[in-house]
């Protein structure tokens, strides 16, 4: 490719809503153009890169055994109903309606139509294991679509489903997966870990993220430096203590706290390590009727040290909680408490809540907590003593660095990390909401086992950004880049012995199998390199009169500090070397 015939469309400034490192340069390389919120073109060095990251999903999902096939991006409502999820997902699922006044959806997942496919085509064990995938357009109606392509409406994903027999064979091709994810993300040239996930709205009771190392990362990997031990902060567990409650030894208090409403402000007032306050959290459960009109509401309170934070995802999974939950209203507030939130606590009730501590909570001894009482607080708090035990104990929180590690090799620490990928095992979850069967050697209608696997294709080039720049530009894997290889003559339209060793070069590395631009275009060199350090080419190569009449090229790697000579007779060799040809 010659760089006069491609479309090279640099920014010396990056827009103004460009807020993370990798919008800003991809704007400002010219890979993608902002269309609408949340929605973009992918540009011809974007585009360039996408397809390298298909290419390489695609080969080893083929060698993993997987079969290629594509669903239609907006998929019949009638699908979607049979699961549920077609009221269940949200305003996140696009629903539209066809000139018919037919439901449809804009596809942000593909289980319903491919375990459709499945109950039609798969009717023996003998047919079994299957594994399809596809790398198709979703859109997911994000309600801040940001930074990017990495929080986008639409986007490419390659999403595969695992058909099997029973558990045994369904884990097995989850392994199958998870390999092949590992291979995937290695080519990529990319630090990552994959870490133990909650399956969230897909379902399923094992899965694992893959997450590209980035200190802008949104998501908090936790893992064990000592162990192989790493999970999500939603799925990292808080070990319950290992030590005893203390005996009591302060008296039950009430004391002044005017405006000071967090439990940071209250410790600070009091003296006090904030580990010895206590967070409330008003929380409600509801009964809904078959119109979903709210017939019974629940109102819990949730206790927590006030250095800690409660995490949903745990909340979401013990009893009573399994069909949702909400924060309480203010007004449910005051009528259960007596007073507004930031005073609250569990003593002094104007109607019975349901309690459950945290774990540590439970083991605590003199606590503070809010009186129930605007601008005061009630300190030498004590189990048994001032209150009941709690109705529950739990994990209810996010772990923090220097937690014990789960699995007894050390204490956790928290890095960063964006997630490019995730695989999930689904079990039986969609083949029986809809009624998806095959049939055993003894003639018997059994459900599939069925594994979910996903890979944000475009999310992916902004995550190697994120974790691969520096103050010129980006710096691109040469597995995913635009172009290996660039070629910048000196003066390439005023010296016939620059074109001709220019030409040459680029004729015989195309020979080579790399994946070079010759940039011809009539611009000074220092707007060409400055381009191409931005847009992250690995590799430069720089031909001019000085450097030829001493046989020599001028090469320099995207993370060089200063560039070098090579033999002009080599410089092929030397590149084919470096990229592993």
């Amino acid at each position: 490719m010659k760089a006069s015939q491609f479309l090279i469309s640099t920014l010396k400034e990056a827009p103004a809503d460009a807020e993370i490192v990798s919008h800003q340069l991809m704007m400002r390389a010219g890979l993608i153009k902002k269309l609408g919120a949340g929605i973009y073109n992918y540009m011809p060095m974007g585009l360039r890169v996408i397809r390298k990251v298909e290419a390489i999903v695609r080969e080893e999902m083929n060698k993993a055994g997987a079969v290629e096939l594509t669903m239609p991006v907006v998929q019949p409502s009638e699908l979607w109903q049979e699961t549920g999820r077609f009221d269940k997902m949200g305003p996140e699922l696009l629903r539209i309606k066809d000139r018919h006044g037919r439901d449809f959806v804009v596809q942000p997942t593909s289980e319903e139509v491919i375990t459709d496919i499945a109950r039609q085509e798969i009717r023996s064990y003998k047919q079994l294991p299957k594994n399809f995938y596809q790398i198709q357009t979703k859109f997911r109606d994000e309600r801040r679509p940001r930074f990017g392509l990495m929080r986008g409406r639409e986007f490419t994903m390659k999403d595969a489903y695992s058909f099997d027999r029973d558990m045994v064979s369904a884990k097995a091709s989850y392994q199958v997966m998870a390999e092949a994810y590992r291979k995937i993300f290695d080519r990529f040239g990319l630090q990552y870990r994959a870490v133990a996930a909650d399956s969230g709205a897909i379902g399923g009771d094992l899965s694992e993220e893959f997450q590209v190392i980035a200190a802008t990362g949104e998501d908090a990997i936790i893992y064990c430096p000592t162990s192989d031990y790493a999970a999500n902060i939603e799925k990292a567990e808080a070990l319950a203590p290992q030590r005893a409650r203390p005996a009591a030894t302060k008296p039950l208090t009430k004391v002044p706290t005017p405006g000071k409403s967090t439990c940071p402000d209250v410790a600070e007032l009091l003296g006090v390590p904030l580990a010895t306050t206590v967070k409330s959290l008003v929380l409600a459960t509801d009964e809904v009727d078959e119109h979903s009109a709210i017939v019974k509401s629940q109102i819990w309170l949730l206790l927590l040290r006030g250095d800690h934070d409660m995490n949903e995802v745990k909340v979401g999974k013990l009893p009573g909680f399994e069909k949702g939950f909400r924060f309480a209203t203010e007004a449910e507030v005051v009528d259960h408490f007596g007073t507004k939130p930031g005073y609250l606590g569990p003593l002094n009730l104007k109607k019975p809540v349901r309690v459950v501590a945290d774990r540590e909570v439970a083991i605590m001894a003199d606590w503070i907590c809010g009186a129930n009482e605007a601008d005061f607080h009630i300190t030498g708090v004590n189990w048994g003593r001032d209150l009941p035990e709690p109705e529950l104990v739990a994990d209810l929180r996010n772990v923090v660095e220097g937690d014990p590690s789960p699995d007894g090799k050390g204490v956790l620490a928290i890095e960063r990390g964006i997630e490019i990928g995730h695989i999930f095992y689904l079990g039986t979850k969609y083949s029986k909401a809809m009624n998806a069967t095959f049939l055993d050697e003894g003639g018997k209608p059994q459900f599939f086992e069925m594994g979910c696997y996903g890979i944000g294709i475009t999310r992916l080039p902004a995550a190697a950004i994120e974790q691969n720049h520096d103050d010129k530009g980006i710096i691109w894997p040469a597995a995913i880049a635009p172009f290996e290889v660039v070629i910048v003559p000196m003066g390439y339209a005023k010296s016939e012995q620059v074109k001709a060793a220019a030409d040459k070069l680029y004729a015989e590395l195309q020979a080579a199998g790399v994946d070079v631009i010759l940039d011809d275009r009539d611009e000074r060199p220092g707007s060409m390199f400055a381009d191409w350090e931005l847009i992250g080419v690995p590799y430069r190569l720089v031909v001019g009169e000085r450097g030829l009449k001493e046989g020599k090229i001028e090469y320099k790697a995207r993370t060089d500090a200063e560039a070098s000579m090579l033999d002009a007779t080599t410089t092929v060799a030397h590149v084919r070397g470096l990229l592993g040809r």
